[in-house]
Parts: C-alpha cells; structure tokens; sequence
C-alpha cells in the first residue's frame, strides 16, 4: 500500500532534522513531526534585547571533522566564537580547562616544570591515600579526580562543581564518570582540542530552519498520542524521543538529571565579560551563568548592545514531566536501556536515533555525524 511519506522523523533536534536534510537530499518524501511549539530541540534559540538566547542552556558546537565543519557552514555561516570558560571559586577566578593561567592561579607557578612539580606531589599524595585504604583502582569519583589533578585543583574546580551537577556526593559517584581531566602545560584557555568551532550566525535557528528547508513540519504535536495514525503516514518512522516511553515504560522509566534555568535581563551592556562562568563551591546553588551576547558579539560589539541577557543554571533531578537532558549511566539505568534495546533491535521499521533514543549523551557534531550514518 503506497504511503504519502518514505519518512517520518519524530523530533526536529539535530538528529532529526539532519537525517531529514539528507533523505529529502536524496529525493525521499519526509514528513517532520515536533511535540514543542517550535523546531531544533534543546538547540532552539530565541531572540531577547536583540541577543540570541540559548533557551535551553549554553551549545558550542565544535569538530575536527573538516567534512562536517564544511557541511554546517553551507547551511549557515559560523561565526569565530572560542570557547573560554572561567571558574569562579569563592571569588576566585581560574581559568578552564586546567593549564598555565589555572596553575599560575592556584599556586603562583610560571613554568611547566614548577606546575608539573606541583601536580606530581599532590597525584603521589593520592595514590598513598588509596593504597592506605587497601585499594589498587579509583572506587569512586573522588579518588580517581584526586589522582588525576591533586588535591588543590580537585578541592577548588572539580568537587563542588560535579556533586552540584549530579546531587551526590563525590564520593558516592562511580569513577567512570570522570575517565580524565585535561592538563596542559601550556597557556591556552581553548576548552575544546577541536579543530573547528563556533556558533551559527543568526543563532541555531538559522541552522535547523536550513536543514529543515522543504521539509513538511508539523509542531505541536504528540507522536505517542498519534502514533499509530502517524505510523501509517509512513514507510519508516525516525524516532528520536525517549526509548522507554516508546515502549510505554514497560520495563520502568529510564532516570535523567536536568537543569533549570533562570533568565533575566540586565539594564548594562556587559555583566561578566565571559560567556560562561562554572560557579564551583557547593554552597553556591548554580552550577553556571551564562551571558548569552558574548556568543555572538565580540570587543567594542558587546556595547553597542545597552542591555544583557544572563541565565544561571541549576542541575536538578528530573521527574517525569520535565525535560531530561544527561543520562544516569549507573548499572541500573544500563541494565534497563538494554532490554528497551532489545526490543528497539527488532523493529523493523523503525529507526532509533540520538539522545534520548540511545540514551547516550550526544555533543552536537557527533550526533549529526550519527544522524549522517543512518542508511536510507
């Protein structure tokens, strides 16, 4: 029976909207189904006081794929912003990730010697500590970050910043969750070791109504409400939701921690001078604020615009209805994903994609790049 649509794609994020580009690309009829009353995910912007917000928390995309960075950047022209995040401590400013500004900062050092000195002393303090205690390996987060940066940098950037963001403490969270901390002995303040990065001009919209181009989009609708009139629409359906509420959490709900977000505008042209400022003492409530202009507006830009636009951030637990953003990728979570999987594997015409679908924390690159996979 011929179906109007080879695809339909449920979610217009990323994944979504990039494996509709490439099947209209490839002459196949999409059919773009949103639950929000707008396109492009958690990567939506809006605009405030003539300043791009990131409506959904702060998204710098960066690669060292040249084919994707070419491939973005025919949508929608990048602009150069580099990603320089600043950590305030106390009222202590250390510069992020960890390098010759950070450990100039922390301890007064000026050469890579002195600094590596200084990180070697406190590592070997911390793998005493642990073969104290009887143990061989990390058993927890705290003392595999203890033995990657010390005590100085972990006390200061790491503890507070991380038992925020996932409401326990340190100690109680799996090693896992920090594999390594990146240390350079050089001064440079890039957060990212990619070799492209920047932010659409025009905001992340630009983007998504690029890749979305004559493409048929229907927002404001409930996939799952609808589904199986939705299903017949199509050959193939392209679902990029949460896996277990596809299976009607048979198994039990997959957990999640979330941020919240509190927006305001400031009658100054610039409050911090950074887009992004990690606030990492535990007693400070936010994990981050974000200043949204410095995205886009760089040098004297930042005051031709009066006003600003701040966001700070709190990581909270999630709970049905909000919106689930990290994965908890404990043994529960992995054992509950893997039986929804298994299910998922058998489908036959249908096709699970991106983050809340493989419950996996995607960055935006590789989930365009998983999307670009898929085979038609």
């Amino acid at each position: 029976m011929n179906k109007p649509y080879d695809y339909l794609v449920v979610g217009s994020g990323l994944a979504g909207a990039t494996f509709a580009f490439r099947a209209r690309q490839a002459g196949k009829r999409v059919l773009v189904v949103e639950k929000r009353p707008h396109v492009g995910g958690n990567v939506y912007c809006e605009q405030r006081e003539g300043i791009w917000v990131h409506r959904y928390g702060a998204h710098i995309f960066h690669t060292s794929d040249r084919q994707l960075w070419q491939f973005v950047n025919g949508i929608v022209p990048f602009n150069r912003y580099t990603n320089c995040p600043v950590a305030n401590y106390k009222g202590r400013l250390f510069n992020l990730p960890f390098n010759m500004n950070t450990f100039h900062q922390m301890w007064g050092v000026t050469t890579p010697e002195e600094a590596r000195q200084h990180l070697e002393a406190q590592r070997q303090e911390a793998v005493a500590a642990l073969h104290a205690a009887g143990a061989t390996e990390p058993r927890n987060l705290e003392e595999q970050a203890l033995l990657l940066v010390g005590r100085d940098l972990y006390e200061a950037l790491v503890k507070g910043y991380t038992e925020k963001q996932w409401g326990r403490p340190a100690a109680e969270l799996p090693a896992s969750i920090i594999r390594r901390l990146p240390v350079r002995f050089v001064y440079d303040n890039n957060y990212f070791d990619d070799a492209f990065q920047g932010i659409p001009e025009g905001g992340y919209n630009a983007l998504i109504d690029g890749l979305l181009q004559g493409i048929e989009v229907r927002t404001g609708v409930d996939y799952l409400s609808d589904r199986a009139e939705l299903d017949a629409l199509a050959a193939c359906t392209v679902y990029t939701g949460s896996i277990d509420a596809f299976y009607g959490y048979r198994f039990g709900r997959l957990h999640y921690r979330t941020v919240r977000f509190e927006t305001e505008v400031l009658d100054m042209p610039n409050y911090q001078g950074n887009a992004v400022v990690n606030y990492t003492a535990r007693d400070v409530p936010y994990t981050r604020v974000i200043e949204h202009k410095h995205f886009a507006l760089f040098g004297r830009q930042v005051y031709e615009v009066p006003r600003t636009v701040v966001s700070r951030e709190f990581a909270v637990e999630w709970q049905p209805g909000m919106e689930p953003y990290y994965p908890v990728n404990d043994a529960r979570n992995s054992e509950l994903y893997t039986r929804y999987k298994a299910l998922a594997d058998r489908e036959t015409h249908v096709i699970f994609a991106g983050r809340l679908a493989e419950y996996k924390y995607y960055d935006m690159a590789p989930v365009m790049l998983r999307a670009m996979e898929i085979p038609l």
